[in-house]
């Protein structure tokens, strides 16, 4: 399985997954000519792509989707909950519902609910015979009742958005901080690290580190959180940022 991330950030979000014989696009919230520019540096094109997943409708997750869409004849997987929210944008033949779990080439793979201030946010768990991929981004917290379906994976692409400490002492409103730090927010340096402690296993082999915030995050900051946890553990990943502004190398595993 390959990952790369195009775009990562309150900015614009769009990673490109790649299976056996299955090429797929996460999200579209950077422009067309970004989405195009970036497949072809990776030597691939629109044509390549066989699906988009699109996780929530907040802007920096699909500001690119209408274009984009005009220009694929891939099918944009959505959850039911949120067509109200994009049903001006894509046409209905275009689009396929989440159902609880679908195979899309070689790739089977399984959305499940994030806690998000959106319509029916969601993440993956996404499997290729002997590797799989977590991909969790914008949730206040991780449940529980996910832990035994998402542990010993192989690549985690998870965010790491804030410094708790940096956020508090930082320029946003308070509203805005309380916002972040809820439940329907996002997803910590400490919290991230955390969970990653308990997910990761003998399988694992890298974590990206997604959707750092450029006001209240420091990649030195993610990183140490996440390293100082999994010390603890006997597993060794290799650890990486995706970024706003650059693409990541691609993770192949």
């Amino acid at each position: 399985m390959k990952i790369k991330s195009f775009s990562s950030g309150s900015k614009g979000n769009c990673s490109y997954i790649e299976g056996k014989n299955t090429k797929l696009l996460i999200d579209a919230g950077i422009s067309y000519h970004r989405i195009v520019s970036s497949l072809k540096n990776s030597s691939l094109s629109l044509d390549d792509i066989d699906a988009i997943l699109i996780t929530h409708t907040h802007k920096d997750h699909i500001a690119g989707l209408e274009v984009l869409a005009k220009h694929t004849s891939a099918k944009i997987y959505i959850q039911e909950g949120f067509y109200q929210e994009v049903k001006n944008i894509l046409s209905k033949d275009q689009i396929e519902f989440y159902p609880k779990q679908m195979i899309i080439g070689n790739l089977q793979i399984t959305p499940f609910l994030t806690s998000h201030d959106a319509p029916f946010s969601c993440g993956f768990l996404i499997e290729d015979g002997d590797t799989s991929l977590v991909y969790v981004t914008d949730t206040g917290y991780l449940p529980r009742k996910y832990f035994k379906a998402l542990s010993n994976k192989t690549i985690y692409f998870i965010e790491s958005n804030h410094d708790e400490s940096m956020l508090m002492n930082g320029p946003y409103p308070y509203y805005l901080k309380q916002r972040v730090l809820g439940d329907k927010g996002h997803l910590s340096n400490r919290l991230t690290a955390n969970y990653l402690k308990e997910l990761i296993g003998e399988n694992t082999k890298a974590i990206l580190l997604a959707h750092l915030s450029e006001q209240n995050n420091l990649e030195s900051l993610a990183l140490q959180a996440v390293e100082t946890a999994i010390q603890s553990t006997s597993f060794s990943p290799k650890i990486t940022i995706a970024r706003q502004n650059v693409e990541s190398e691609l993770i192949e595993v």
